[in-house]
């Protein structure tokens, strides 16, 4: 009770811890074969606490138990453009041996949030949902319209989230011209003068693929020189060792000029390697955006030890930077060799927005408003988000859940790695500048 005898209200930053626990309570493994439990509670979640405030989301389900929730907020002036806030409620599968907590607990300890999406992004989810039911709470509306998206299948490419909205639901997103969404706004702290927030611009595109190769069978037991698994193996072995060359995207030069200001040295972009040096525990998140990667994720071949099998196949995750694919794919056969048979299994785009604007600038005014040692930077994310499929339908899209992290929290290990969590501060951090940003927007 207040002095004055009456209830506080309660507010965003007062609830966002318990929406994140909560979301990490509901096991929504993605598997990427609808062998998981799939996104329908969540979303179902995701929609009641949506309603409660007002709103009237609907649930679009692409495949049983695959939901996605979307709803929209009126804005004070309707004939702006629209602003897309997503983000995803599946997570990549967790083993509970491995964790300190479990990871489906939602455990609060030592001052975090526990648990297998507490940073890939039920983070986001919590921080979005608390914004969003506060300001409906207390009658502010936006300045414009928001979308607001909660999707499905983001960690096996989207097919049965964002994909299949954006194919067979566009008019959901009517208007729409900006997004935000996860891994970046997060805090890179230089000194107590300067912290760096990454604010995602770019990101690589992928071509997960199938590699095969077509042999004689045969009995184990004899001479055999056209052996499936022997080809195979030495190309996986060719293009699993292979570095691709070093090309330094316009983002990214833009990032390490910003940084070596920051830090008060030299990098330099013809050098990646003596720079990648002195970046400390930040080079894990941006060695991969310098070149374009293929890594070898599965092999498959046989069925019985002494039957050579007549083929066998590898699967591998290869990711191209923006402008690199044509390249990436020459590179990709000439390593292989002419035995091997490519095929895409998922493919998608790469993406790249310039940092610019006013949305750019009503994230540096609102991460400034609440940690004045805040400066905005662009940076390109390795992996891929559901920004490529909003891409298609003209959305630019922004990587912006705002977090202020201790310096020596290993944030770019926490994604799909083991006691995965997110600070208590830094979701209520998160809360106040996305509320801040979304009146600047």
């Amino acid at each position: 009770m207040s002095d004055s005898g009456t209830a506080r209200s309660v507010t965003g930053e007062d609830e966002v811890v318990d929406l994140c626990r909560e979301l990490i309570r509901i096991d929504t493994s993605n598997y990427g074969d609808h062998s998981g439990p799939g996104e329908r509670k969540a979303a179902e979640y995701v929609a009641e606490k949506l309603a409660e405030v007002g709103l009237e989301p609907q649930i679009f389900e692409s495949h049983p138990g695959r939901a996605s929730t979307v709803a929209r907020i009126e804005g004070e002036d309707p004939s702006r453009p629209a602003l897309l806030i997503h983000g995803h409620t599946d997570v990549v599968p967790a083993n509970a041996d491995d964790w300190t907590h479990h990871p489906f607990s939602g455990e609060v300890a030592d001052g975090c949030v526990w648990g297998r999406g507490a940073v890939d992004m039920k983070d986001m989810d919590a921080m979005t949902l608390a914004v969003v039911r506060d300001r409906l709470r207390s009658g502010r509306k936006p300045p414009r319209d928001i979308v607001l998206a909660f999707l499905a299948d983001e960690e096996a490419g989207g097919t049965y989230g964002a994909r299949h909205l954006v194919d067979n639901h566009p008019d959901l997103f009517e208007g729409v011209t900006e997004a935000i969404s996860e891994v970046g706004g997060f805090s890179f702290t230089v000194s107590e003068q300067r912290r760096l927030y990454l604010i995602q611009t770019a990101e690589k595109g992928m071509h997960w693929m199938k590699l095969t190769v077509a042999g004689t069978a045969g009995h184990g037991s004899m001479i055999h020189r056209d052996n499936a698994i022997t080809e195979l193996s030495e190309a996986v072995a060719r293009l699993g060792r292979h570095t691709f060359p070093i090309r330094v995207t316009k983002t990214t030069r833009a990032f390490l000029d910003e940084l070596g200001d920051a830090m008060g040295i030299e990098l330099d972009a013809d050098d990646m390697e003596a720079t990648l040096a002195k970046l400390g525990g930040i080079a894990k998140l941006i060695g991969a955006t310098l070149r374009n990667t293929a890594n070898p994720t599965q092999l498959g071949a046989g069925y019985k030890v002494n039957v050579i099998p007549g083929a066998a196949t590898a699967h591998v995750d290869g990711r191209f930077l923006p402008g690199y694919e044509e390249e990436f794919l020459a590179d990709l056969d000439r390593i292989l060799g002419p035995k091997v048979v490519r095929e895409d299994v998922h493919a998608d785009k790469a993406v790249e927005t310039t940092f610019d604007g006013a949305l750019v600038e009503a994230m540096q005014s609102a991460l400034v408003a609440e940690d004045p040692a805040a400066k905005a930077i662009p940076y390109m994310l390795s992996g891929g988000t559901d920004a490529k499929s909003f891409d298609d339908l003209g959305i630019r899209g922004f990587g912006f859940a705002p977090l202020k992290l201790p310096p020596e929290l290993d944030f770019a290990g926490m994604f799909h790695g083991v006691d995965e969590r997110v600070p208590v501060e830094g979701l209520q951090f998160g809360v106040r500048v996305l509320d801040r940003f979304i009146d600047a927007s």
